[in-house]
């Protein structure tokens, strides 16, 4: 019996190894479909940021903006220590064709109140930053056109308006 066991373990990893090997192969004759695309963010129905680029289905590209802003505080509506409202969105296109183009996307922003707030002697004090983190596991986008996500509902309102078209393949190149 000690003699089968190592026998089997040998054809099955032989076995494994054959079919990684076909399916290195598959994956090198298969170019990977480029996706072009662009993501706006809409906060309150204005765009307050932008992000594009070109990805290929499989793979993910990870951007991070950074916004520093300095706020008045205090009776004297002095201004206050810098608070960097970062935004950080991982776009991932999953399925590409010409009918429909699908796309992952994560996403994590720090956001500002835009209230004032007061202490009880009248004096303003810092706004307080706020953590957003969203995933939206397949965004279907139709080529050239616009899809949208709704982050936030309100207080603030906050969207992903996403277009996306197929890019050239390599291969075509």
């Amino acid at each position: 019996m000690r003699k089968t066991i190592p026998t089997v373990f040998l054809n099955f990893a032989l076995m494994t190894g054959a079919c990684l090997t076909a399916f290195a192969a598959h994956a090198q004759t298969t170019p990977a479909q480029p996706v072009n695309w662009e993501l706006q963010v809409v906060r309150d129905g204005q765009q307050i940021d932008s992000f594009s680029g070109t990805t290929n289905v499989g793979q993910a590209r990870t951007d991070t903006h950074h916004n520093k802003v300095q706020n008045r505080v205090g009776c004297a509506d002095q201004p206050a220590g810098e608070i960097d409202l970062q935004r950080t969105v991982t776009i991932s296109p999953t399925h590409a064709s010409a009918d429909d183009i699908t796309i992952a996307i994560d996403a994590q922003e720090t956001l500002q109140d835009d209230s004032t707030r007061v202490s009880p002697s009248g004096c303003k004090l810092p706004p307080v930053p706020r953590q957003v983190s969203g995933s939206h596991p397949g965004l279907v986008v139709k080529p050239g056109e616009w899809a949208q996500w709704q982050i936030i509902d309100s207080n603030p309102s906050l969207a992903y308006r996403v277009r996306a078209s197929l890019g050239a393949s390599t291969a075509a190149q």
